[in-house]
């Protein structure tokens, strides 16, 4: 047993003790641990520079669309702290407690697509309910990981260890199943429905199929190989203390983390960044009710909109890339268009 663990000089100590394959072997396992740091890495610069780019961006068109959660006692009806009698001279209410009965069942359940699309909720749901799972899996994998730092056994033999032991092999198992049933039924549909046929992209594709070799992968790992998940543990463990040599003890533990380290550099990259995207879709376009007050940040960002050439091929709008926001809002319609919309 070498007695340096620097990773670097326990691989240089070791070098000449070590048969050629076992050295090929750390090496890989090494290089493993830096990839899954560099996926990391990318997954938090990708997520923080999307989400400073939409932030900045120029103030979207609201919708207005009621009811808005945060209403509080209104939302139920639709109703708006617009209805209250000089409502600018009054503090507005915001209720936190209004939003999350809004939004939990939207993110858990998906309860728009429940009620508006019964047949997509049927293949989708069970495969974004399958990664939160998968989510709660990798949370609890760090917690054992950390646990088994800090001395605390996990494992079947009873107290919180026990606990973790369990609750990771639930998540895990439940959470590869449900969600490769959902993301093969999504890649079913998109090959087979022709109602989508006219706007699925390669991407679409490529992204299920990514996912579907990525889970089915760690699926049979915990059947054949890991039904415990402690190899699993142990991986995470020699992350967070940067044991980078330390062994997995499977190949395909290693492949699995592997195409897991993939998917969290590339999820944040594409359309599948709508895990965080959604914040602005709810607080900046669907429920943003922020009054327009003289003076205000509203003003000068709408001062700004009407500044900004209109290329648009829209007929009605006769946007020739000069004209801006202001010059279409303020010219006169045609008669033609007039009697058009008189025909509507």
């Amino acid at each position: 047993m070498c007695a340096f663990r620097s990773p670097i000089t326990h691989m240089c100590r070791c070098r000449e003790r070590r048969h050629p394959e076992g050295e090929t072997r750390m090496i890989l396992t090494a290089a493993l641990h830096v990839f899954s740091y560099a996926a990391f890495a990318v997954f938090v610069i990708a997520v923080a520079v999307r989400y400073h780019r939409i932030q900045s961006m120029p103030l979207h068109l609201r919708w207005d669309l009621y009811p808005v959660a945060h209403e509080g006692k209104r939302a139920h009806y639709g109703g708006s702290y617009f209805e209250e009698l000089d409502w600018w001279t009054k503090p507005r209410e915001f209720s936190l407690v209004g939003e999350l009965k809004g939004m939990l069942p939207e993110m858990l359940f998906m309860k728009a697509l429940w009620e508006h699309n019964r047949p997509l909720w049927f293949r989708s749901f069970p495969f974004h309910f399958g990664l939160y799972l998968l989510i709660g899996w990798a949370g609890l994998l760090l917690i054992g990981a950390i646990a088994e730092v800090a001395g605390v056994a996990v494992s079947s033999e009873g107290g919180v260890g026990a606990l973790i032991h369990y609750l990771t092999i639930l998540a895990g198992a439940f959470g590869f199943i449900l969600s490769i049933i959902g993301a093969v039924a999504l890649l079913h549909r998109r090959l087979t429905d022709e109602e989508v046929d006219g706007y699925t992209s390669p991407a679409h594709i490529f992204n299920l199929s990514l996912f579907i070799l990525a889970l089915a992968v760690g699926f049979l790992t915990y059947i054949l190989a890991d039904q415990t998940f402690s190899l699993a543990r142990g991986y995470i463990r020699s992350l967070i203390t940067f044991n980078l040599t330390t062994p997995i003890g499977s190949g395909a533990v290693a492949a699995e983390f592997l195409l897991f380290s993939i998917l969290v550099a590339y999820v944040p990259l594409t359309h599948m960044s709508h895990f965080f995207t959604k914040y602005f879709f709810y607080h900046k376009i669907r429920w943003d009710d922020e009054p327009n007050f003289k003076g205000s940040r509203i003003e000068k960002e709408i001062t700004q909109a009407l500044g900004y050439r209109v290329s648009w091929s829209a007929p009605h709008l006769k946007a020739d890339g000069k004209k801006n926001w202001a010059d279409i809002c303020t010219e006169e319609v045609d008669k033609e268009v007039r009697e058009e919309a008189k025909k509507k």
